[in-house]
């Protein structure tokens, strides 16, 4: 399932942050604000659970979330999107999983996994700024998967065709929430017309 999460506040912060001259400061806040805005479109569809409330003047029947929630942001970009789920989302664990691209084949190379136990019984929520050829999101979900994580979400600021593509064939079971489809790669495996490499423009380190 593809939700694509227009709304004027995404689309004016995305323009802002594509921009060559945004700041990394301003880059970050940019990022944060629309990270902010897609966490409800990417929880829509948790499962919940009926539970009994006293509120002041009677009791009454509300809902809870039925799984714990587990945050995974892909390393090193994702964390610029973790920190902004992690505020709405306070009572949620932060796994890590770092993927590197390897720029001369653009295949993902796995350097760290850190899960916390019983994957199987959470609600997982992949975080990763770019969807480009989706290597780096398949990989994740891939060793997710291996440790019994059943109940899988992923969400980006911008993804290709290309990578959509590619989650759609191999995880067609996990919904995918974007602010943004791109016009596609170019030669390089990058995103047009895109962000340039959100990693280094988050931590400044163009």
């Amino acid at each position: 399932m593809l939700n694509l999460h227009h709304h004027p506040l995404i689309t004016d912060r995305l323009a802002k942050l594509r921009s060559v001259g945004c700041s990394p400061q301003e880059f970050r806040r940019h990022v944060a604000d629309i990270a902010r805005l897609l966490v409800l479109p990417a929880t829509a569809n948790l499962a919940t659970n009926a539970v009994s409330v006293t509120t002041p003047i009677t009791e009454m029947t509300g809902q809870k979330l039925a799984r714990p929630i587990v945050l995974v942001p892909i390393l090193r970009a994702g964390l610029g999107i973790s920190e902004a789920f992690h505020q709405l989302l306070p009572e949620a664990s932060v796994a890590h999983y770092g993927v590197a691209r390897n720029e001369e084949t653009l295949e993902p190379e796995v350097y760290l996994e850190r899960f916390p136990a019983d994957l199987d019984q959470a609600e997982i929520i992949v975080l990763d700024p770019m969807l480009a050829t989706g290597g780096s999101a398949a990989a994740a979900l891939d060793g997710l998967k291996k440790r019994g994580a059943k109940h899988l979400h992923f969400v980006c600021l911008v993804a290709s065709p290309e990578g959509l593509a590619a989650l759609k064939e191999k995880h067609p079971d996990v919904p995918v929430t974007t602010a943004a489809i791109d016009n596609g790669l170019n030669e390089n495996g990058y995103i047009v017309p895109g962000l340039g490499d959100a990693g280094d423009r988050i931590f400044g380190t163009l």
